[in-house]
């Protein structure tokens, strides 16, 4: 019998309503009791951690994360992606399709989530939406369900058609899961490096506006009210990463409206504006790119407000020599797993007063609920004994040499994080001791 005894935290569990001193009972994977403190100290667990100081939460689930394998392995692979994702408290991880082959089949799934990929914590797929991401002949949603998969995307890529996605978003909803979009009009970003705005301007490069984004989130609203109308049917769509205030308000309204939309902001879309391209900063270079700064206070109004659902990295690893090139030739993305949790209790928590209940709900519960994962997201008892143990006081930098994954391509490389990740324990195991 393997019992873990969690001791003197402050548990904070949204889905129950719990914020409070308690200690935590892990046996056999799950979790076996929240009680007050001193209630359990006659348990003889296996292991004790010490949380005095500390918040006790719900292990992190991060729905948008880019693992290279296979096909890109110098890049990352599922161990070191998944070794960074327990250092940043994460105890599930939902792979995204862009893979070389492009996970569309049944076979690629089921390769990825064999535990000869090594996996640290506990790894889900969103295969592609379509073959090859192509945008146009549907996968096989139905088999690709029954052997794992929580959504379909094309990732990297909309589905621009129109007919394509208003196929995919009512397959889905007949399953129960979710189309999560990368919301770009690519007939309106050819070319482009970064945002449209001053910035480009000054150095030259072509940008990318934010009708870009918005169109396809105003389309995609228009096709979920179409379904249901035309068939009674009520699709989830997913909206990923989004960066602009117009997007933002578009899911306002379709939340007001009743239409099943959920969507996630990343860390540096709440952080930080096109100004951190400075030069041609290549590791400030991702899809959607960094926006202006009335886009970014979007950002955060949408998660302060309940807008936005969660808090997604879109963890984007690439080798140095990748990122060392031109800017217009670098590719997009930043790596983001262990620097999430830092940036949301500096930026979020500390500098927006937003409560620790709340940075836990984007980070657990929330996510979880978007693609309804049973027993995660909680620290009820029976549920899966996925808990992170962070300290909400601890100041300190974070320094890219330092990181699990194989990549170092973050603008947050020596930035200031506000708390810090001490134990992630993923169902009953620890993963990661700070």
């Amino acid at each position: 019998m393997s019992e873990i005894l969690i001791l003197g935290g402050r548990v904070v569990d949204p889905a129950s309503g719990l914020d409070a001193e308690r200690d935590v009972l892990l046996r056999d994977g799950r979790v076996a009791a929240v009680e007050a403190p001193g209630t359990l100290k006659g348990v003889a667990a296996a292991e004790t951690v010490d949380a005095a100081g500390c918040v006790v939460a719900p292990g992190f689930v991060d729905v948008h994360v880019h693992l290279r394998e296979p096909g890109q392995t110098y890049k990352e692979s599922i161990a070191t992606g998944t070794a960074a994702a327990a250092a940043g408290g994460f105890t599930t991880v939902v792979a995204m399709p862009n893979t070389v082959p492009v996970n569309d089949s049944v076979a690629g799934l089921e390769w990825m989530l064999d535990a000869a990929r090594g996996s640290v914590v506990k790894l889900l797929t969103m295969p592609a939406a379509t073959m090859g991401s192509m945008g146009m002949e549907l996968t096989d949603f139905t088999a690709l369900r029954k052997a794992g998969a929580v959504g379909f995307t094309d990732d990297g890529k909309p589905v621009l058609e129109d007919d394509a996605m208003r196929v995919a978003l009512a397959t889905a909803a007949r399953l129960g899961v979710p189309v999560s979009q990368h919301a770009e009009d690519t007939r309106l970003t050819g070319g482009c490096s970064m945002n449209a705005g001053p910035v480009a301007f000054r150095l030259g490069l072509r940008g990318m506006t934010v009708e870009a984004e918005a169109r396809i989130v105003e389309r995609d609203i228009r096709l979920l009210r179409e379904i249901e109308k035309a068939e009674g049917l009520k699709p989830h769509l997913h909206v990923q990463h989004v960066s602009t205030a117009r997007a933002m308000e578009a899911i306002r309204a379709a939340k007001r409206e009743g239409l099943h939309v959920t969507c996630e902001v990343a860390p540096h879309h709440f952080t930080l504006t096109d100004e951190a391209v400075g030069d041609y900063d290549t590791h400030a270079k991702m899809n959607p790119p960094l926006r202006a700064e009335v886009d970014r206070a979007a950002m955060v109004a949408g998660l302060m407000d309940g807008t936005a659902d969660c808090i997604a990295t879109d963890h984007a690893p690439h080798a140095a020599h990748e990122k060392e090139q031109e800017f217009e030739r670098a590719p997009n993305g930043i790596t983001g797993l262990e620097t999430a949790l830092g940036l949301a209790l500096r930026v979020l928590h500390r500098g927006q007063g937003m409560t620790l209940a709340r940075v836990v709900e984007l980070m657990s519960v929330n996510p979880a609920r978007a693609i309804s994962l049973d027993g995660r997201g909680t620290l009820r008892a029976g549920s899966y004994a996925d808990v992170v143990v962070f300290d909400p006081a601890a100041e300190w930098n974070f320094h890219a040499k330092d990181s699990r994954s194989k990549s170092r391509n973050t603008p947050f490389d020596r930035a200031a994080m506000v708390g810090r990740v001490r134990t992630t324990i993923c169902e009953g195991r620890i993963v990661f001791r700070g």
